[in-house]
């Protein structure tokens, strides 16, 4: 039994942590006007499948952007827009500078794909490098936080929830009055007429 509330107070706990999170990271998106960032680090959600198993569909990933865009190295994960103005993120598995333009050019693969991907990748269209922190599932979530619908939910769901605790509490409270046995009178009490003699 006590194990049993010990998983029930994590399992609620770390629901609460990732709802905090969503909710941190949409108010941070929509006063920043993007994509949610955390102390440097930019948040982003992958919904395709070319990077797995390592990196899950749904899930989100921490990604650094900024600095020389062209020191990649084969082997490493970056993050870049791709012709049709997609962001993908996907492996370096060869590397080109042209020295003279200060640009490098890259040709990226998919972990799950079979082939590499058709067009080369300018230094110029690489967001930044993908640092190995990934969170499975919660991209869908975090999509969903950010669309229209989800921003409405997480401005009425919050106030709801604390509404239905509030109730629960109260009718807890209630329940435990009313269960609590009745004790006798004490007897020669105010309750307890004197008996006449005869």
């Amino acid at each position: 039994m006590r194990i049993r509330k010990i998983a029930s107070t994590a399992v609620s706990a770390l629901i609460m942590l990732i709802f905090l999170v969503l909710i941190t990271a949409v108010i941070i998106s929509k006063a920043s006007g993007g994509e949610p960032s955390f102390f440097g680090y930019q948040i982003k959600t992958v919904l395709s499948g070319s990077m797995e198993p390592g990196i899950q569909t749904g899930s989100i990933v921490a990604i650094k952007p900024g600095g020389d865009m062209t020191r990649f190295q084969k082997g490493d994960v970056i993050t870049f827009l791709n012709p049709d103005n997609l962001l993908i993120t996907h492996r370096v598995i060869a590397a080109e500078l042209n020295s003279a333009l200060g640009e490098a050019s890259y040709t990226t693969k998919g972990d799950n794909n079979d082939v590499a991907d058709t067009a080369a990748v300018s230094s110029k269209n690489v967001v930044g490098q993908y640092t190995g922190v990934t969170v499975p599932y919660v991209g869908y979530a975090m999509n969903f936080a950010v669309s229209r619908a989800g921003s409405v939910v997480l401005m009425i769901v919050p106030g709801l929830l604390l509404l239905i605790y509030a109730l629960y509490t109260s009718w807890k409270a209630v329940a435990a009055i009313e269960a609590k046995p009745k004790t006798p009178p004490a007897p020669g009490g105010p309750d307890e007429l004197p008996e006449l003699m005869p």
